[in-house]
């Protein structure tokens, strides 16, 4: 059996593993990053970092690639833990963007009916977890670098 290049299993294969090799370089290149001193005002502050890490992920449509990032970032040692779960749980409302788009597009417009439930659902849950756990970030981190 020959695989054809318009199968779409192996689309999705391949669409996979590139995407994958984009992240892991996307994380190498942020990791090496390394220390630019005009950042470090920045990632100090978790707030600032939880509002850039929306607005990143909004603009690039994708949480994994965030993900990346933080990870790069803070395995370089520029990005502190607690702005790093800060960014997680920018990225996390970011990424909400994504099914407002996708219901506009679907609906033409504000999306409506079960498309706008499930896109408030999604948007409320990020919300309330972002407004309950972005106080604690200190907290968390200092929890969480105990495991």
């Amino acid at each position: 059996m020959i695989l054809k290049l318009n199968n779409p299993v192996l689309q999705i294969v391949i669409g996979l593993i590139l995407f994958y090799v984009g992240l892991r370089m996307f994380s190498g290149g942020m990791k090496s990053v390394g220390r630019i001193e005009w950042l470090e005002a920045f990632t100090a502050n978790p707030l600032l970092v939880f509002f850039g890490s929306i607005l990143c992920t909004v603009a690039w449509q994708s949480s994994s690639l965030s993900t990346a990032a933080i990870v790069g970032l803070v395995a370089s040692g520029m990005l502190p833990m607690s702005s790093a779960i800060a960014a997680v749980l920018g990225s996390n409302i970011g990424t909400t963007g994504t099914i407002w788009l996708a219901g506009a597009f679907a609906s033409e417009g504000i999306p409506t009916g079960p498309v706008r439930h499930i896109a408030i659902v999604h948007s409320g849950a990020n919300l309330l977890m972002a407004l309950v756990l972005l106080p604690f970030t200190q907290h968390l981190s200092r929890w969480v670098s105990k495991l």
